[in-house]
């Protein structure tokens, strides 16, 4: 319901509601088959912190009737079916309706919702072929001799291996667009803050604000005039607690990437392995047991909203930013398709950073690229890097910016005594550069 919601918002609502009965048939079609993939792809999100937290339940309350239901199979048959719902929807659903919403039915059949149906499901079946040449083609160029012994075995080895490769993009994607949006995320919100400004004139603007100030109060009732200036310091504070919220989350990851790291050269126990059983509520999944299990719950939560807000940011995708009432159909196909490798790759994104030592489960531990140390430890190594480097540029850049216009305006002032005050008050300028962190790390 709440993804119909969502895509009931931003769709465009010429294409629903047209005089071809026809159209808006398939377009509503289409729009329930995104619907669904819109919501697998919230339950993939959802399924590692329902797991801990699910742990941490049954640790809370070992002898309680009333969470017998709760147990290692349900979890174990949430996995599997997430895993192949999303992998229906990506192979199957999404292309069906991509090709249904531009079908026209075949030269000399008839008219109708099922001539494109028929074409529909003939290009999916075309595409199918072509997309299982190219993985036996991958699989024969990579691994010769298995190819050719596997040629026939569809189940067992060609679809593994297209979903082994579907995901190891999905988890390059979040690996790029992750920390670009970490970055973005505590650049926008350092924006908010009221930073003050390098070699700013403090004297006439603390004389144009009281100014201000008392235009504004014989304007304004009396307890107006007193509401706003507490609802502006609230929201200050408030943009404040966020910034620091971020930036903690934000260290809080790359130290546990670090740690990971360690764990990796030392330990083989660290790398990501698939498990049948979870063994729920035997023992926590955490150290710092239930508490590091709901920073476990956040972080994974916080990664997967900066993987969006990074893939909405980044030039190659901006052009799929849904618009509210204004996004067609094909572009609706398209966030969801997205957001679904996105999700889908989020449990094996988080279990290979080691966010979680929670094993991946059913086939999502099947991958063929997750038992390999030197693809793990480089994906480790990678993330650390453009997260590091990411905040130092957000944080140094703002800075580097101020700067530029601080001294810009002592190179064109008019006035003879501010343009040779450099030399004079640099330590002044230190120090305002200082304050100008403030924001950041107070």
């Amino acid at each position: 319901m709440v993804s119909y919601l969502i895509l009931t918002h931003f769709k465009k609502t010429a294409e629903f509601v047209t005089d071809d009965i026809e159209d808006a048939t398939v377009n509503k079609i289409a729009l329930w088959l995104c619907t669904f993939t819109l919501s697998v792809a919230v339950c993939a999100v959802l399924l590692l912190p329902i797991s801990i937290l699910s742990n941490e339940v049954l640790l809370t309350f070992p002898q309680s009737y009333y969470m017998q239901w709760l147990n290692g199979s349900l979890i174990h048959g949430l996995w599997n079916l997430v895993f192949l719902f999303s992998n229906l929807s990506l192979v199957f659903l999404m292309p069906f309706a991509y090709f249904f919403t531009e079908s026209e039915g075949f030269a000399g059949s008839r008219k109708g919702v099922m001539a494109r149906v028929h074409e529909a499901v003939v290009l999916l079946l075309l595409l199918a072929l072509l997309v299982l040449g190219i993985v036996w083609v991958a699989s024969a160029l990579l691994h010769d001799n298995m190819a050719r012994k596997s040629l026939y075995d569809l189940w067992e080895y060609y679809l593994p291996y297209l979903y082994s490769g579907i995901s190891l993009f999905g988890v390059l994607l979040l690996l790029l667009c992750t920390p670009f949006g970490l970055s973005r995320m505590f650049s926008v919100t350092g924006r908010l803050l009221v930073k003050p400004r390098l070699l700013e004139d403090v004297e006439d603007t603390l004389s144009c604000t009281t100014f201000e100030e008392e235009s504004l109060s014989r304007k304004l009732k009396s307890e107006c005039a007193t509401t706003i200036p507490v609802l502006f310091h609230f929201l200050i504070i408030t943009f404040k607690v966020v910034l620091n919220h971020l930036l903690t989350q934000m260290v809080m990851c790359v130290l546990m990437v670090c740690f990971n790291v360690l764990e990796l050269l030392l330990d083989d126990t660290a790398m990501p392995r698939g498990m049948e059983d979870p063994h729920l509520g035997m023992a926590s999944f955490s150290m710092f047991g239930s508490l590091g299990a709901a920073v476990q719950v956040v972080l994974i939560l916080y990664l997967m909203v900066s993987s969006v807000v990074g893939f909405y940011s980044s030039p190659l995708f901006t052009g799929l930013l849904p618009r509210a009432q204004d996004t067609n159909l094909t572009q609706i196909i398209a966030n969801c398709v997205s957001l679904l490798i996105l999700s889908s790759a989020l449990p094996v994104f988080s279990r290979t950073l080691g966010i979680t030592r929670f094993d991946l489960l059913g086939d999502f531990g099947r991958y063929n690229w997750l038992g390999n140390f030197y693809i793990v430890f480089l994906y480790n190594m990678l993330f650390a890097g453009l997260t590091s480097a990411s905040l130092i540029k957000t944080v140094t850049w703002a800075v580097q910016r101020e700067l530029i216009r601080a001294f810009a305006s002592l190179h064109h002032s008019s006035s003879p005594a501010l343009s040779h005050c450099l030399p004079t008050h640099f330590c002044s300028v230190i120090n305002r550069f200082l304050v100008h962190l403030g924001p950041y790390f107070s």
